[in-house]
């Protein structure tokens, strides 16, 4: 007598189980993996800011001889309303090709970049700024308190004037 041996399959118990399993691990996961996301969009918008302000930096230098590098960073406070706006393209004019090779149109959460430069006086304290407005796209204001934020509260404006940042993560970074 051979014995016939049948396969079985999993039962539908077995299966609700994994499910659940995989839906608990995922449950966990997710809020991790979103965190990151937004993590990554606030480096990336940190990296953008600090490219552009490098380029405007070395631009200023150039016109004005020589520049104090994070001069905004030595007083408590910075007011972005006596730096002039400046547009996107009028940026370009001034900076592409020597400085940079393309101003960045918007940060990582696809929102466009505040980008200030005093052309005609930079010999001022506070000449050049670029800023992050963040994920909720709210300006804190034009007048920021110098010094860092809670790394996951990822509203908050990222912000870079005259040579360092003045507003950026406790735990993303420091004032270069």
């Amino acid at each position: 007598m051979s014995l016939r041996h049948r396969s079985r399959g999993f039962t539908l118990i077995e299966l609700l189980i994994v499910i659940a399993i995989i839906g608990i691990i995922a449950a966990l996961l997710l809020p991790n993996f979103l965190d990151s996301l937004q993590k990554a969009k606030q480096k990336r918008s940190m990296g953008q800011i600090k490219i552009v302000g490098t380029a405007m930096m070395a631009w200023l230098t150039d016109q004005a001889g020589a520049a104090a590098a994070a001069g905004a960073a030595s007083t408590a406070k910075v007011d972005l309303t006596v730096i002039d706006p400046i547009t996107q393209e009028n940026l370009s004019k001034v900076l592409v090709p020597t400085y940079i090779q393309e101003i960045p149109k918007e940060d990582a959460w696809h929102e466009p970049l505040d980008f200030r430069l005093s052309v005609e006086d930079p010999y001022g304290t506070n000449v050049l700024a670029t800023r992050s407005l963040g994920r909720d796209r709210l300006a804190e204001g034009d007048e920021y308190t110098v010094g860092a934020f809670e790394a996951t509260d990822y509203d908050r404006d990222l912000v870079w004037v005259d040579g360092g940042f003045v507003r950026w993560p406790q735990t993303g970074g420091g004032g270069s």
